[in-house]
């Protein structure tokens, strides 16, 4: 449909009916479960059955066969025969699971986060979805917020790149394709700053910390064609983000020309009540509207309040229509109005839907998403040995993590896995941890039953971590250590004279220093999906070595946090000097247990001859990684740059680049670095972007604690 055909429509539809395009409600409404009663819903909503036939959009409703006949149902009752838009949570995979966001950042490789919202995409517009809520690119530096399992991480640059990558995968070079859907970037804007780690909490964010920090990852996924915003459910100077004029119109539509559909997050606009910024219903609908949130999500002020304050002059006509005018062009670029069904297939479920190839990228995923954090030469396990496995996560199939809301439970644990590939198991104290939402916040202790029936095994296998019903969205956690019978498990094992392997299945940084000194290898599993088992098997077993980094930096306690790497210097810094005037912690250390970037593998990889150069105007740096061990490894190398003296204070180190190298055993390589002005870019004082010339430290390492480090002057 061209541009003026849309115009036409929006000329021809009642204001009622723009106002339900500008609506979201749940699949229940419409009649999908008949044996529901809906009279005390619609009551609480304010709305009839006369308005469903014009209401724009539904979410999280999946099935081919009950998308087609609710799309057909509609667009016959629908006056314009408009498509419904399905929306849904496909974060992580749809049917086949892929590892959780802040897992995948982990891998430094944007191909898994791209594959896996490729496979999401082909699996979920079969089953009839024409929108996903994902990516989530808030940056986080709080593990107590239990939604750090959706984000990349605690850095702009990764962020930048795991985000761009996720929208190319979902999108493809046009959403209209088939096996494509369009994306939507969350939370707009700062949500994962939440203070104390609470959902939906306030922020408290400078403009140049917001800018420099939180808005690069949400400008990417826009400068890589993502087709919806969706608002942050949290406060930034004192307004919420549904209403937010600074963010939706001066920000996102005026500076960064964005030409999208914007929507609210669930009933966030009804919220702006409860906050206080809306004194009512009224209120709260032209706050909205004006802000620039096109789609009213779960709350129904728009649909209520909209022609009366049309009538009584109090928001403009335009408006309206401009926000209908970017609904209509959204469902026009996913090709609706010529095919309402997309790519609704019932036959097409079946051939995607956990098909061997998507499968293999899933397994790929979860094995580069997992994190090696300390060996003392246990890993990899040879051949024969005779293992121990106790813990909530030795026996269970429940590892695919948050938002996998139409998948199945895995069909392999990692006790299983483990025997397939030809080890002798034991399992003990394997019974499942409960949710903290029901009051369940241990397992029982069977240590002693463990350690006799573990008697004549050579190792222990500790398959420890947090139930995945306590991460995600409304997850908060004010403590962050392993349950008290899970350390117990992994200490008692320790003293029982028993090398003990740690598998810390999370969505997460957990507080793992206290269990540190009775694991001899911590391997940090997160969730990683459908090949959780086979991904985490191919690790412990050797077949593949671990090359996993961390995203997020991992505490030393929670009385640190928030803890991370890309901070900026005090005025009294210390540096381990016994001045007393300094900013220490009295009973901690300052830095993380683990920082950033971390990550062992099963080989030795030395680094060495460390240049920067500049001629010429142009600078770079190089060095030179090699392999001295008999296993190949796949090697992270980071780049990362302080800018020394500034006209303000610039962080003590950013990432801004990494390359990942194959190195075969005794292999040598020289890895080189592009240096450019752009690179070197910050917001100054009067909040403009400029590159200023002064003194850099140019970085290269393993880590960002662990890097060679060079002086140089760029003008």
């Amino acid at each position: 449909m061209d541009n003026s055909k849309i115009e036409e429509l929006i000329n021809n539809m009642t204001i009622e009916e723009k106002l339900a395009q500008m609506t979201q409600l749940s699949p229940v409404f419409f009649g999908v479960e008949p044996d529901i009663d809906l009279t005390g819903p619609m009551e609480e909503l304010n709305i009839s059955p006369a308005d469903l036939p014009n209401i724009g959009s539904t979410l999280n409703y999946f099935g081919a066969e009950k998308l087609i006949h609710l799309q057909k149902e509609y667009t016959e009752k629908n006056p314009h025969h408009i498509p419904l838009l399905f929306m849904a949570d496909v974060i992580h995979g749809y049917k086949t699971i892929f590892p959780i966001p802040l897992a995948m950042s982990c891998s430094f490789n944007p191909e898994n986060y791209k594959n896996a919202s490729a496979v999401a995409a082909s699996e979920s517009s079969a089953s009839g979805i024409h929108l996903t809520f994902s990516p989530m690119s808030d940056l986080v530096r709080d593990p107590r917020w239990g939604r750090v399992m959706e984000s990349p991480g605690e850095d702009p640059y990764l962020n930048c790149i795991m985000t761009e990558a996720a929208v190319q995968g979902f999108q493809g070079d046009d959403p209209k394709q088939k096996g494509k859907i369009a994306s939507c970037i969350k939370h707009f804007a700062g949500y994962g700053a939440s203070e104390g780690g609470r959902d939906y909490n306030w922020v408290e964010l400078s403009e140049n910390t917001l800018r420099q920090f939180y808005l690069p990852s949400y400008k990417a996924a826009l400068d890589a064609g993502a087709k919806m915003v969706m608002t942050s459910f949290n406060v930034i100077n004192g307004v919420p983000s549904s209403a937010n004029k600074k963010l939706f119109q001066d920000i996102l539509r005026n500076e960064w020309k964005f030409n999208g559909c914007t929507i609210s997050d669930f009933a966030a606009v009804d919220e702006t009540i409860i906050n206080g910024l809306s004194a009512n219903s009224e209120e709260a609908a032209k706050n909205s509207i004006e802000a620039g949130v096109d789609i009213e999500m779960m709350s129904t002020h728009y649909i209520n309040c909209g022609k009366q304050l049309v009538e009584d002059g109090k928001l403009s006509m335009e408006l309206i229509d401009r926000a209908v005018r970017n609904i209509l062009n959204l469902k026009n670029d996913l090709g609706l109005f010529e095919n309402p069904f997309k790519d609704a297939d019932p036959e097409e479920e079946k051939r995607l839907h956990l098909c061997k190839h998507h499968r293999e990228l899933a397994r790929q995923a979860a094995r580069q998403s997992a994190v090696l954090l300390k060996n003392n030469g246990l890993l990899p396990l040879k051949p024969g040995t005779k293992i121990g496995i106790a813990g909530p996560f030795a026996d269970s199939t429940d590892t695919s993590g948050g938002w996998a809301l139409a998948a199945d439970r895995n069909t392999s644990s990692l006790s299983l896995a483990l025997q397939e590939r030809g080890f002798s198991v034991v399992t003990a104290m394997s019974g499942p941890l409960g949710s903290m939402e029901d009051q369940i916040f241990d397992i029982e202790d069977q240590t002693p039953q463990a350690e006799k029936a573990f008697a004549d095994c050579d190792l222990i296998l500790a398959a420890v971590g947090e139930n995945p019903r306590d991460t995600g969205e409304a997850c908060s956690r004010a403590y962050l250590r392993l349950s008290p019978n899970q350390e117990k498990l992994i200490r008692k094992m320790k003293e029982a004279g028993k090398p003990v392997v740690t598998v810390v299945f999370s969505g997460r940084p957990l507080e793992l220093k206290p269990i540190l000194p009775y694991t001899d290898a911590l391997l940090q599993a997160w969730f990683l999906g459908t090949e959780s088992a086979s991904g985490l098997t191919d690790i412990l077993s050797g077949d593949y070595n671990p090359s996993g980094r961390l995203a997020m930096s991992f505490p030393q306690t929670v009385g640190q946090i928030p803890v991370y790497y890309n901070h900026y210097r005090t005025g009294r810094p210390y540096y381990g000097q016994k001045d007393h005037y300094v900013s220490k912690y009295l009973d901690c250390p300052n830095e993380p247990l683990f920082p950033f970037g971390y990550g062992l593998s099963y080989s030795h990889v030395e680094y060495s001859d460390f240049s920067v150069r500049c001629e010429e105007g142009n600078v770079s740096a190089e060095i030179t990684v090699t392999n001295n061990s008999s296993v190949s490894t796949l090697e992270t190398v980071q780049l990362y740059i302080h800018d020394c003296v500034a006209s303000v204070v610039r962080p003590v180190k950013e990432l801004k680049g990494f390359q990942q190298e194959e190195l075969k055993p005794g292999e040598k390589k020289t890895v080189r670095f592009k240096i450019t002005k752009d690179m070197l870019k910050f917001y100054n004082q009067k909040l403009e972007y400029v590159f200023e010339p002064g003194e850099f430290e140019i970085m290269i390492g393993k880590n960002s604690q662990d890097v060679n480090t060079k002086r140089i002057w760029i003008n």
